[in-house]
Formats: C-alpha cells, structure tokens, sequence
C-alpha cells in the first residue's frame, strides 16, 4: 500500500528567517500533532522535500534530527522518514507539549495535562513548604510582586508567574523534580496564554497564589499542599471555560 506524502501541504511557501531548522522543526511538528499528516506517513526523500519547503538539505536534515530527539518521527536507510505513533512521543518535553496546545487542546488533552500537575506539583509545595530557604521566599514574593503589578494579561506578568511556579520546584531541592521543571513551565505558561487569549475577563488568580506563597513561607507542608491543588483546580476550570468561549 502506498504511503501518503507527508510532505503535500506545505505548498513551498516561503519560512521566515532566524534559526530556521527551529522553524521548518516547528511547521513540519505541527502538521504532526494537529493530525494533517497520520501515524505511518512517509516524508518525500530529502531532495523533493527540501525544494517543497525552499531550505537547504542541511536545514531539513537538522529539522528531522529535532522531531526524532522528541519521538515524533524515525528514519530508516531506504525507508525514509515515516511519523512515529503518538505513543513513542515524547509527552513531556516542552516543544511537543506547547504544539499540542497551539493546536488545539482537547477536554482529554487538558485532563492528562492538569492530572499531572495534581500529581507532581502539591508535593512539590509540600517539599518547598520545608526546605525554602530566605532567598528563594524573597524572590517568590518579588515574583508575585510582579505578577500582580503587570497581570496575566501581559508577557512580564505571565514570566513572572512562571518564575514563581520555578522557584517553587527549585526550592524542594530535588533534582529529579526539577528535571520536570521545564515541562511544568510549559504547560503553565501555555494554559495560561490560552485563557487570556480567549477569556475576556479572566479571574484573578492572586489570591491562590498568595495563600500558596504565605504558606510556603510559614513552613506548612499541609496547607502548601492544598493550596496547590486549589490553584491548580481552579486552573483548569479557568482553562476549560475559555476555551468553551
């Protein structure tokens, strides 16, 4: 049975400029994850594709080394570049997980997402609660500050939030933890765009993180455990309603 061309839609359209095996990684990973090209599809040999795309065969060359690091795709010696099953996808790292999002989150997709921050981010709080140190409670704060100076409505209030949600996971002081710091990140700072981009008056969500906060600075795991779930909870809903929007 022949393989449909993987290659088809991309009509050879121009790419900007910048680092551009980043860009063509990007269009070819998002024909992937939003399901325009399927499981088993073969890319047209690297000749062809390249010309389609208008880069060099070196550009395409370190696009495919991009999407294979990340389980997207795998090549063979005369088989071609064929796209992986999404189970051999590697889920978690923060490129494929911000594609998945920029595509079109699902109620599925958002559950398994928000599920794992409920798995890993209370006992994270749990840990800072009682191994923070003086440090990194000022720069939460500062954070916070910042946070709440700017809003979720702007790029420096959204970095700000992440740089809260990071020191947190740095302040358990776990390194295999904060090997999930980046992913975390992601999925933070995608959700969050998404809200804000959808929801035209999105709720405050200070007050959790604050509460989260006092409570990390007072060293108790307990509540810091519970905030988080609150947080996260209310995250999701938030996330769910925006895109209802």
């Amino acid at each position: 049975m022949a393989d449909r061309d993987a290659g088809e839609e991309t009509g050879g359209l121009p790419l900007p400029s910048g680092r551009l095996h980043h860009v063509v990684a990007q269009r070819l990973a998002t024909q992937i994850v939003s399901g325009d090209a399927i499981p088993g599809q073969v890319f047209p040999p690297e000749v062809e594709h390249a010309e389609l795309l208008g880069v060099s065969r070196s550009v395409l060359r370190e696009a495919f080394r991009m999407l294979t690091a990340k389980g997207l795709v795998s090549s063979r010696p005369k088989a071609g570049t064929r796209i992986n099953e999404r189970r051999k996808w590697n889920l978690l790292d923060p490129d494929v997980l911000a594609w998945q999002i920029q595509c079109g989150a699902s109620d599925e997709f958002l559950r398994d997402l928000f599920e794992l921050r409920l798995m890993v981010e209370p006992q994270a709080a749990e840990m800072a609660a009682l191994r923070r140190d003086e440090g990194q409670l000022i720069d939460m704060a500062n954070a916070l500050d910042t946070m709440e100076r700017f809003t979720l409505s702007t790029p420096k209030g959204r970095a700000a939030d992440i740089r809260f949600h990071e020191l947190l996971m740095e302040a358990t002081r776990n390194e295999m933890l904060l090997a999930l710091s980046n992913s975390i990140s992601t999925a933070i700072a995608s959700t969050t765009a998404i809200k804000q981009a959808l929801d035209g008056s999105p709720r405050d969500a200070m007050p959790e993180h604050r509460a989260l906060y006092t409570h990390i600075a007072d060293a108790n795991p307990k509540q810091a455990r519970k905030a988080m779930i609150t947080l996260i909870e209310l995250a999701h809903a938030d996330t769910r309603i925006a895109l209802r929007r």
